[in-house]
């Protein structure tokens, strides 16, 4: 039997123009309006301005799970196959837990708030992506010096290191890589360095009630998929200092199994990075209303 798993984008996969046909249906007219209520201003707008407006990490996160979440919602209606496993890279974890309906949107868009608020007022780290690299070197250079980690496991010949500018540059100087490209982000998120703004945001997590997921969840911190509530919160409380293991969450929808692979929400991050990981799997791509409307096979 064929398996079917729902992924989802984080930041760094926006958009200007992401909320697409969105706001010309019912139920995106309605989120739209609840997203506005809640934070105060509108996700249309922000959407529709400057991409340095969209790309700051206080007006992305939010954007993002509000587009995706109104794209999961779209898919269900009129009863259309549900997948056999979601998840979500980084930011794209919350998307995946309200599509396993672990908690609401309401209570999941006040969550990602808070996390970009949070997150918009890390500083003093550095982040840089790693194409076509030696790995080799790269475990031996992250295992002399704790100020520097493996923050994205995304997929055999990409991935992201975070830390102190110092000791992401030296690892720079010691591994041979392709490119290095420097990420626009003010913090070293997926990091040590991120403890701070973890804890004030545990405080935040403890306060919202999760209920067991509909279908198992993989967490970007632990791939073993999972409905267990108390298991996904503890989880998603580790994913601001722990790494994204992307590269192993799709080796392991492979194993269960799985055909199939849709990625909800902008742009094609994920499906590229699958197809190099498990070229085996069936890729598609959802960001549109439009193409929310025919059943999915």
């Amino acid at each position: 039997m064929s398996k079917l798993a729902f992924v989802f984008p984080g930041q760094g996969s926006q958009t200007v123009g992401m909320d697409t046909d969105l706001g010309e249906t019912t139920l995106g007219k309605e989120r739209f309006q609840q997203a506005e209520t809640i934070l105060g201003w509108s996700v249309l707008e922000v959407c529709h301005q400057e991409e340095e407006q969209l790309s700051r990490t206080l007006y992305t996160q939010p954007c993002l799970y509000v587009v995706e979440s109104i794209l999961i919602d779209l898919l269900l209606e009129e009863g259309r196959q549900f997948p056999q496993y979601v998840a979500g890279h980084s930011l794209g974890e919350y998307s995946a837990l309200y599509a396993a309906r672990v908690f609401g949107f309401e209570a999941g868009l006040r969550l990602v708030q808070q996390r970009a608020k949070l997150m918009e007022t890390a500083a003093g780290g550095k982040m840089v992506a790693l194409m076509k690299f030696d790995r080799t070197q790269l475990d031996e250079a992250l295992a002399q010096d704790s100020d520097v980690v493996l923050a994205n496991d995304n997929s055999p010949q990409q991935v992201v290191i975070s830390g102190t500018p110092e000791a992401v540059d030296a690892v720079l100087a010691e591994v041979k890589t392709k490119r290095a490209i420097p990420l626009n982000v003010s913090g070293a998120f997926h990091s040590p360095l991120m403890a701070g703004v973890a804890q004030d945001f545990k405080q935040l997590l403890d306060e919202v009630n999760f209920g067991d997921a509909i279908v198992p969840v993989l967490s970007n911190v632990d791939p073993t998929p999972t409905t267990d509530a108390t298991t996904l919160k503890s989880r998603l409380m580790e994913q601001m200092t722990g790494t994204v293991r992307w590269r192993e969450i799709l080796l392991k929808l492979a194993s269960e199994g799985v055909s199939e692979l849709k990625e909800i929400g902008p742009g094609n991050v994920l499906t590229g990075l699958c197809k190099r990981t498990c070229p085996e799997i069936a890729l598609h791509n959802i960001s549109r209303a439009v193409e929310c409307t025919e059943p999915i096979d």
